[in-house]
């Protein structure tokens, strides 16, 4: 008789701990959002593991009700490939910050995009240093005043897609800590891709940062600043879905349709599984006012896994060996006797 499939609820996902972050924090809505998905995806808890590094963002394991591990600043990355190739069955989750994953972290995390390891990489960008009470980070804007830069940092932000897309990255997605049900989407697509999918999070420092990404969180007011990308879909936006993207000399353009003979037709259609990084550099790069923010799954391209590639080699190198058990190895060693 066929086993009855479990079906999970966001509850299933909660540990007994409270949840320790101030109130307001953008964190909530992505917890929220990851325990709603997990749900949906349907991995049992004792199936998933949460591994995360240093952080606010990083506390999130204690709060989800299955394998964690609180590592160290910026090793999150490291941990995660180890679980993930020592049993690649389980669901493992990155949980990681601008400054975790880029800073100390950095190196850790474009190894594993390169390598393309089986895990889903939650990065969350508040552009500030939280934990630590204020300093500014690896994505603050050039001129951001903060606690270690009282006068205005004078260095140039690492842009999160930038550094995935230059480390090979096969799976790039962004979502906004306050839309909730387009997170959920960006998730499960994120789950649904076999290798490393990175998500940048923008959530809301209410404390040093408020309003980091305040512009894109008013609700009637974002879909004139955001185009949310679906692969095969047109890329239209707007609060009355009546604008979008074309090429223009080479260059994305926004337009109004209807204005100057622009055709609903004429709005390109995404294709994220496109292998040339070229168009999803450009949309992932995009800034306003005049151009909307890219949100959604913005590279979803198929590539082989770390994983998978391993276990060819490993298959190819026992076929062709002549040592199949412990046994043969002994008798293979060089032997003498007294």
């Amino acid at each position: 008789m066929e086993a009855t499939k479990i079906r999970y609820t966001a509850k299933d996902f909660k540990s007994d701990q409270q949840v320790r972050w101030c109130p307001g924090c953008g964190d909530y809505a992505i917890i929220n959002s990851l325990q709603k998905t997990m749900a949906e995806l349907g991995v049992p808890p004792h199936e998933t593991v949460v591994i995360s590094g240093i952080g606010c963002s990083s506390r999130l394991p204690y709060y989800i009700g299955t394998y964690g591990f609180h590592t160290i600043h910026g090793r999150g990355a490291a941990i995660a490939t180890g679980v993930k190739v020592a049993n690649p069955k389980l669901t493992v989750w990155q949980i990681t910050g601008d400054g975790d994953c880029l800073a100390i972290g950095g190196n850790h995390f474009i190894h594993s995009v390169r390598r393309n390891i089986d895990i889903n990489i939650l990065l969350f960008n508040n552009q500030i240093y939280g934990l630590t009470k204020g300093q500014y980070s690896p994505t603050s804007y050039k001129g951001q005043v903060t606690k270690s830069s009282p006068y205005g940092t004078i260095e140039e932000p690492f842009r999160p897609a930038e550094l995935t897309f230059g480390a090979r990255g096969n799976f790039f997605g962004r979502l906004l800590d306050v839309d909730l049900k387009n997170a959920q989407k960006v998730m499960l697509a994120a789950t649904k891709h076999k290798g490393a999918a990175v998500i940048e999070c923008l959530v809301n420092c209410v404390i040093f940062n408020d309003g980091a990404h305040g512009w894109l969180a008013e609700k009637n007011l974002r879909p004139d600043k955001i185009v949310f990308l679906e692969h095969g879909k047109p890329m239209i936006y707007g609060v009355n879905r009546d604008k979008g993207l074309i090429l223009e000399n080479g260059r994305l353009k926004a337009v109004k349709i209807g204005e100057n003979g622009i055709k609903e037709s004429d709005i390109l259609v995404h294709d994220a599984q496109n292998p040339n990084p070229t168009l999803h550099w450009e949309l992932a790069m995009m800034q306003g006012p005049e151009m909307p923010i890219a949100m959604g799954i913005i590279r979803d391209v198929p590539a082989e896994t770390y994983n998978d590639a391993l276990d060819a080699q490993i298959a190819e190198v026992k076929a062709k060996s002549k040592i199949k058990c412990f046994d043969d190895l002994v008798d293979n060693l060089e032997q003498w006797e007294l």
